[in-house]
């Protein structure tokens, strides 16, 4: 669409990519090209690249750091919204972040800060905006612990809506089943010393380091836990651990990791992500869901 085209470049310029491979932007180095992709510095321009798509009629889709976004090999035949707004500040115990600044980045900033409450961040590898939407957490962590509140842009204008608006579940929130896109969040924190957090940290990170793989592309975990079962213990115990599709793998190190070997396709990932719930429900009647993200399936 010539018309979406010359608009988008007209407000972002040499940052307007066509038939972007997709791959470059996300942690599973897997995927193919999007129709048009945009990095959105400013919360005016994510609002004008959705309003354009829109008028066109073209789909859209809102992507942070890729951490748990499976893109299809075929691509994406709309408009990628890159967020870029990275800033964040800190006022007191009150922390303000930019949907796209990197949580862990956040977490060592508040905690060099002596601000206790977001040190379990240090090991997610995704942005804080991914961070509100999926409710993230662990090391006995979430987002819902010291969320106060979330900008976001809902049907074209921006507003503010408080913590008990998200709707926050294990893993989810009401961002997944609406449109609304998460421009910043602040956070309430408490006062702690720093080298304890700093500490805290280092432990939580060697605790990472020892139990998943990290010399190689992956969407972190892929399957939710079902209630009080692990999906990787599930998947280890139905005996899929190194099982492999082409170069997707199902991590040696965690069963609830899916590697990228090297050249792994999208529908390798997807191919290993339906054996492992089919054996897991054969194997213990257990359904697992999906954590991932996925982009341009049937697109």
């Amino acid at each position: 669409m010539t018309d979406l085209t010359d608009a988008l470049r007209a407000v972002f310029g040499a940052r307007l990519k066509e038939n972007e491979p997709l791959a470059k932007y996300v942690n599973f180095r897997i995927g193919g090209p999007a129709r048009w992709l945009v990095e959105a510095k400013t919360e005016r321009e994510v609002a004008e690249a959705l309003r354009l798509a829109k008028e066109a009629g073209v789909p859209t889709f809102i992507l942070g750091g890729g951490s748990n976004t499976l893109p299809s090999d075929q691509g994406f035949a709309g408009l990628v919204v890159k967020i870029a707004l990275r800033s964040f500040d800190i006022n007191g115990t009150t922390v303000r972040a930019d949907a796209g600044a990197m949580s862990a980045g956040l977490a060592r900033a508040t905690a060099e800060a002596g601000l206790a409450g977001l040190e379990w961040m240090i090991s997610l590898p995704g942005t804080v905006g991914g961070a509100v939407r999926g409710n993230a957490g662990c090391f006995g962590g979430e987002v819902k612990d010291n969320l106060v509140s979330a900008r976001i842009l809902r049907s074209g204008r921006i507003t503010e809506v408080s913590a008990a608006d998200c709707a926050f579940g294990y893993r989810d929130s009401a961002f997944k089943r609406s449109d609304d896109v998460i421009l910043s969040a602040t956070f309430a924190l408490a006062p702690g010393i720093p080298s304890v957090l700093k500490a805290k940290m280092e432990e939580q990170l060697a605790k990472r380091k020892a139990s998943q793989p990290t010399n190689a592309g992956s969407a972190g975990c892929v399957f939710k836990n079902p209630p009080g079962q692990s999906a990787g213990r599930l998947v280890d115990e139905a005996e899929l651990k190194g099982q492999t599709i082409g170069d997707a793998e199902i991590s040696q190190a965690h069963g609830n990791f899916i590697v990228n070997k090297g050249r792994a396709t999208a529908d390798q990932v997807v191919q290993l992500v339906a054996l492992a719930k089919t054996r897991v429900r054969d194997r213990f009647g257990i359904q697992l869901h999906e954590e991932i993200q996925y982009l341009g399936f049937g697109s």
